[in-house]
């Protein structure tokens, strides 16, 4: 299920939320994880069985780990077991088509014979809500988290809506309180509200018209070279505001319900730096590779060859997270390399001495230029993308189906709208924390008619992060 869809806005939610609020606290979580696993199995039921078994092998294993009298070594089998098989599930079902076809192209480089590679369906979000398990299992071993004190509250947590299939990661340590006792007023249901309806907005209104552009530019063989920068400006804000949307309803959606999330994006394309960028962007996923990847490797604690050694790894499997693709094998390469770069010039870009507005402009340059890795079809298409946004490439008159679809009030006004927004201060998070006013209802109210009705006449409706 999506959350922009009418299903969801006008009859899962609504009935939910008449069921959460009738219910005695101590049912909640039931209900959490009973109307969860009915959104994630919208789609294809048998994605719940599989949640279900991870979710029930994960509390088994934390309840081996947090076993009174447990040995350490015990402890460290334990831990060792429940990260394998959950990294071999989601290596399978995410990484096997991606290993089996390149070890094919290696085989038929060499002249051996090939063979038949198994189709294996992605089952969403399997990379969100395995962080989430892995995140439980390696805090309880460090002894940075208490176990869960039943599998209810677990499996709610795992399961939560919400956050279930496009994120943000949150770990358990961060809701564990609220799991067992979380606060439900009226201010804090009527600021998830709105910080819900401008998440909504800015997905409907702003990232689907944005995707729409993007797709007819990236969909042509030989896009002009302005054409190629409309479309990857398009792509970086259908990026943008597709996640940021989403991230911005799901934590609406966790106040409706008692919870509080984390910020998972703080004005990312107005960094100074590729470094300040990954302070500001994906702000969860950078936090969980810090904490669960990067320091486990030696951090910047084995000197300065291995630091840069490190940023690198981190950044590639960042990026592989991402799907199995080499294009997202470049993209982190691509990333890491820039963070080694700045981290050997202690923190600072190659752009450092130029003024503010115009580091700014460098980083978003060099995040448009990554963003055609993330969304071309291959590598060859990526290469033949920046051949067109260099001017290098065959520019033939560009196909006016293209025109049109770029070319129009509407989607030059959203564009514009959209640039506008991505560099102006003031976040969704940090306005729907201001004093719920009868002005601030009145100017939403307009918003969500206008967003419903985008929805209702916009065919065009994906989640980007669906697929990672």
């Amino acid at each position: 299920m999506v959350f922009t869809t009418h299903i969801f806005v006008f009859y899962f939610l609504p009935l939910f939320l008449l069921v959460y609020y009738g219910l005695p606290m101590r049912w909640r979580n039931l209900w959490i994880t009973l109307a969860s696993y009915v959104f994630y199995g919208w789609w294809e039921p048998w994605f719940v069985g599989l949640m279900l078994f991870t979710t029930v092998m994960d509390f088994a294993w934390g309840k081996v780990i947090t076993r009174p009298g447990a040995t350490r070594r015990q402890q460290r089998w334990a831990v060792t077991a429940c990260v394998v098989t959950n990294l071999a599930l989601l290596g399978f079902f995410k990484y096997w088509m991606f290993a089996a076809e390149t070890l094919n192209r290696v085989l038929a480089a060499v002249g051996a014979e090939t063979f038949g590679v198994m189709k294996v369906v992605l089952p969403i979000g399997i990379s969100f809500y395995t962080f989430h398990s892995l995140t439980y299992i390696i805090d309880l071993y460090r002894g940075h988290a208490t176990p869960a004190k039943s599998f209810s509250v677990f499996s709610a947590f795992v399961a939560l809506f919400p956050d279930l299939v496009a994120g943000p990661i949150i770990r358990y340590k961060t809701l564990a309180d609220q799991l067992h006792e979380r606060r439900h007023t009226v201010e804090r249901f009527a600021s998830g509200v709105a910080i819900f309806i401008v998440g909504f907005a800015k997905k409907v209104l702003l990232a689907n018209p944005c995707g729409l552009v993007a797709d007819a530019v990236f969909g042509t063989d030989t896009p002009q070279p302005f054409d190629a920068w409309v479309g990857v400006l398009s792509y970086a804000l259908q990026i943008y505001f597709d996640f940021c949307g989403y991230s911005d309803m799901a934590v609406g959606l966790g106040r409706m319900l008692g919870f509080e999330f984390p910020r998972n994006f703080d004005a990312p394309y107005r960094s100074e730096s590729i470094t300040d960028l990954w302070r500001r962007w994906h702000i969860s996923l950078s936090t969980v590779l810090r904490d669960y990847l990067y320091i486990a490797l030696g951090g910047n604690r084995k000197g300065e060859g291995r630091t840069y050694f490190n940023l690198a790894v981190v950044m590639i499997l960042g990026g592989l997270w991402h799907g199995a693709k080499w294009n997202f094998v470049l993209w982190g390469a691509f990333h890491g390399i820039l963070l080694a770069i700045e981290r050997w010039r202690g923190k600072r870009s190659l752009y450092d001495a130029l003024p503010r507005p115009a580091r700014v402009g460098a980083t978003f340059l060099l995040m448009l230029f990554s963003w055609v890795l993330f969304r071309a079809e291959n590598l060859s298409a990526a290469l033949d993308y920046y051949r067109a946004m260099l001017g290098l490439g065959d520019t033939g008159v560009a196909a006016p189906l293209i025109a049109a679809a770029i070319y129009t009030p509407y989607h030059a006004l959203v564009l514009a709208v959209g640039t506008a927004l991505v560099f102006q201060p003031v976040q969704a998070h940090d306005w729907a924390e201001r004093p719920v006013t009868w002005g601030r209802t009145a100017m939403l109210t307009p918003l969500f008619v206008l967003s419903l009705m985008g929805m209702f006449t916009q065919a065009f409706n994906p989640f980007l992060y669906f697929q990672f």
